[in-house]
């Protein structure tokens, strides 16, 4: 659902600022260089994020793909910021250390842009099998760069909702609204606290990372009516909107949210939801699969709202972990078999057949929300999660216009870095150590440094 901003820099400038954030971690000395360990012969090397979905792949992968192609896969799995800096090293350099990488729909088009990523039209076309027409529309949207070319292909899709403990409310005589907002998720939050011993009544992200607190406080700013930047790109984290909405995230997360919340991410909060220490969690609708899984000690004792809202009909997010084939791969065909078997309907099917059918990488296919035995698995959250992509609006996520595409992102190859210093200083203030004015006073100055770049173009 990606569009051209409305006032956007050429595509050079594009390419410069590109460079200057995703390379920055280079001036450090942390690249190991293009005479690192590359893929090559019969293997390739893949570089991707350790979410639950992606361990299980680790794990089916030699005795299924390369049994049955003789390609070997060479993994490194890394936390979510950690894959994200490694990526931008190794693609923007095109060192062709790894051959595929896991990206997102915010690095996908960027990415494209500057020449780093290997176009998959020409293999779409000569792969029917893989049925390109069956993933979902948002997905394949989200996943187009500027030429109209596919760069990227997903291995799941997920948007954001409201998990709790339906078994909890229930107890505590609770009800939770069919369409919640955040000021009674804030008092259900609060009156679910303690409900159990050593249970929070809410597990939000505080970990710095424009990918890990910045998303989804950045969906509650767009539904209390703040943005990042105004239509012609003028800053406005110092807005009352954005005040507002950054403040009431850090005092629900402060006094009802987890224990050590400014060090909490995804991964945190699924082992606090998983092991029974927080009532209600937001977040990813793809954290869904693991709560239900068959070794869950939560599975069927939750249930699921959409994403809360105060001033607009919808929040949830749209993204997708996909796969991306470095431009400078040595092996890009074998590459490409790889992706494709990764992302089709034949592995969903074997992660229904062997873990089960909660655990398919799910939100990125029409057809695997007509797979009864799917649809029977993922009864608890299968229909409102593809609710929640298809209804996501990337384009017009506030209530007010926006320069560039994004709904828990700015589509901006600056958001990198600005996202990442903006959400170390809002975790500093889940910690206690500043102010929320404080913060967004320093916030707002980042942000200021990038409406100069932008304004008049």
């Amino acid at each position: 659902m990606r569009t051209q901003s409305r006032r956007r820099p050429p595509r050079a400038t594009l390419a410069m600022a590109a460079a200057g954030t995703l390379l920055a971690p280079l001036l450090s000395g942390c690249w190991a260089g293009a005479g690192g360990s590359g893929s090559g012969g019969n293997s390739i090397n893949v570089l991707m994020v350790n979410n639950p979905q992606m361990t299980e792949l680790q794990k089916l992968t030699a005795a299924h793909f390369t049994k049955e192609t003789g390609i070997k896969v060479n993994f490194t799995v890394l936390p979510e910021n950690d894959v994200r800096d490694k990526i931008s090293q190794d693609f923007a350099n095109q060192a062709g250390q790894y051959d595929v990488a896991t990206l997102s729909n915010y690095e996908i088009p960027i990415y494209a842009r500057n020449g780093w990523l290997h176009e998959m039209n020409s293999y779409v076309a000569k792969d029917p099998a893989y049925d390109e027409q069956d993933v979902l529309k948002p997905m394949r949207q989200s996943l187009t760069g500027d030429d109209g070319k596919l760069y990227g292909q997903p291995f799941y899709g997920e948007s954001s909702f409201l998990m709790y403990r339906k078994d909890i409310l229930e107890k505590e005589g609770l009800t939770m609204p069919a369409h919640p907002t955040w000021t009674q998720v804030a008092d259900l939050a609060a009156k679910v606290d303690g409900a159990e011993p050593g249970m929070n009544g809410i597990c939000l992200r505080g970990l710095p990372g424009w990918g890990e607190v910045m998303a989804p406080l950045t969906t509650v700013v767009n539904t209390f009516g703040g943005t990042w930047f105004d239509k012609d790109w003028k800053a406005r984290l110092d807005s009352p909107e954005f005040e507002k909405a950054v403040k009431f995230y850090v005092d629900l997360v402060r006094e009802h949210g987890e224990s050590g919340a400014a060090q909490s991410g995804f991964a945190e909060c699924l082992n606090n939801m998983t092991q029974g220490k927080v009532a209600m969690w937001y977040d990813a609708t793809s954290a869904a699969g693991s709560l239900e899984a068959s070794n869950s000690p939560v599975k069927g004792k939750l249930g699921y709202a959409p994403a809360p809202v105060e001033e607009t009909k919808s929040a949830g997010w749209l993204y997708t972990w996909a796969w991306g084939i470095q431009d400078a791969s040595r092996n890009p065909d074998k590459a490409w078999k790889f992706v494709s078997w990764a992302s089709s309907k034949e592995y969903e099917q074997l992660v229904g057949d062997e873990i089960g059918w909660s655990n398919v990488p799910a939100g990125k296919r029409a057809s695997t929300y007509t797979n009864p035995a799917y649809v029977k698995e993922a009864a608890a959250f299968q229909e409102m999660t593809k609710e929640a992509i298809e209804g996501a609006r990337p384009n017009d996520p506030g209530v007010q216009p926006r320069p560039a595409p994004g709904i828990q992102f700015v589509g901006i190859p600056e958001f990198t870095d600005l996202g990442t210093k903006v959400s170390q200083e809002i975790s500093a203030a889940i910690a206690g150590r500043q102010s929320v004015e404080s913060a967004l006073k320093k916030s707002q100055q980042l942000a200021e440094r990038i409406s100069e770049e932008y304004e008049g173009r």
